[in-house]
């Protein structure tokens, strides 16, 4: 083998290489990308779901409305059993 085909072949080893590692570079930065929106949504999906929670007082007085109603039920059932 000669110098010249010597150099040839690490030229086209070299531009393969550099091809090859360009391609895992932009596939990196678009991963990257993806990782941070994909972030973004998630975080944003937690801020949804932790202020869509009843609030203790609203959860109270809806329980005591609940109780109020079902008192008045036994109430009335308790008059119709004396009829």
């Amino acid at each position: 083998m000669t110098q010249q085909t010597i150099n040839i072949l690490i030229g086209i080893i070299c531009t393969i290489g550099g091809w090859w590692l360009k391609i895992m570079y932009e596939t990196l930065k678009d991963l990257q990308t993806e990782d941070k929106e994909l972030a973004d949504k998630v975080s944003k999906i937690e801020v949804l779901v932790a202020g869509g929670y009843v609030s203790k007082h609203d959860f109270l007085q809806t329980l005591q409305t609940l109780f109020n109603k079902l008192d008045r039920i036994e109430e009335k059932l308790d008059k119709k059993v004396d009829k």
